[in-house]
């Protein structure tokens, strides 16, 4: 009777214990590899969400790379990733055939700016939206069309594949198209930045998520209004775009564990320090 209490008592003591490091271990269950591609303008909070997600869940390997919207896009559509990143709506860049097999995720809000060398930005702060047509269709070539110094203006502007540029052009040019030729093309925002920094005359856009950690360049308002998420979420400044990241069908495994880690509450806190707005808060929508 003794050895059977003994025995009995050694079996539920390793039941219990089994049952404590199976319910303690939950997130070492979470593994696997995970890749992505797509939009610059989300590219800066993707690294930190795949980060942040790596701290939580130590064997998760996460691959993100840019190359813009469309290739985000393309590349999801084909299999050869995971996670398409995009500023717009799959419709906008693939056939209604392949746009139909993706679901969009839609994560947060990103602001697109002007940016232009600090030098310049102390006697042209502000650009009316005709002005800033004007001057990405090259009908204006020198800043002292618009008040600034003798200078000509070096357009920087991105490839055909760029969420971003599609947003730019349809909520600060007014669909109008940007200057071919006679200008700098790149979709590394990277590059742009520094391009812009180096070269008084120089003028391109980028997410305002590039602008939180690099103070070289200025942003320019437009009609007045200063690209801020105060100002994106009255309504007030108009370019902006809703940053998805698309998936091929319903997101299995550790795939799902990381789009509902970014768009958890737990994660929402880190979008606007990073210069994202969060969805919740926008008073208008598109």
């Amino acid at each position: 009777m003794r050895i059977f209490k003994k025995v009995t008592a050694l079996l539920v003591t390793s039941a219990l214990a089994m049952s404590f490091v199976a319910c303690g271990s939950s997130d070492s269950d979470v593994s696997g590899f995970i890749t992505g591609s797509g939009s610059s303008a989300l590219l800066p909070l993707a690294k930190e969400a795949a980060v942040a997600f790596k701290e939580k869940y130590p064997d998760v390997s996460v691959t993100l790379n840019g190359g813009g919207s469309g290739t985000g896009l393309k590349q999801v559509s084909d299999g050869s990733v995971d996670i398409g990143n995009s500023d717009v709506p799959a419709e906008e860049k693939l056939s209604p055939e392949r746009a139909k097999e993706l679901v969009a995720h839609k994560v947060c809000v990103a602001i697109i700016t002007p940016v232009v060398n600090k030098e310049l930005a102390k006697q042209v702060p502000n650009l009316t939206k005709q002005q800033l047509i004007d001057i990405f269709t090259g009908t204006i070539k020198n800043w002292s069309e618009v008040g600034g110094p003798d200078e000509e203006i070096l357009l920087i502007t991105r490839p055909q594949t760029s969420g971003t540029k599609a947003v730019f052009q349809k909520y600060a040019l007014d669909g109008n198209e940007e200057l071919v030729g006679g200008s700098l093309e790149t979709d590394d925002s990277g590059t742009l930045l520094q391009t812009v920094a180096d070269n008084k005359g120089a003028i391109g856009y980028v997410s305002l998520s590039y602008l939180v950690h690099n103070q070289k360049v200025s942003t320019l308002k437009i009609d007045g209004v200063e690209p801020s998420l105060e100002n994106t979420y009255n309504g007030s400044y108009p370019v902006w775009g809703y940053e998805y990241m698309y998936t091929k069908g319903e997101p299995t495994g550790v795939i799902k564990t990381y789009l509902e880690y970014i768009m958890s509450d737990e994660y929402s806190t880190q979008l606007e320090s990073q210069g994202y707005g969060t969805t919740s808060k926008m008073t208008v929508e598109r």
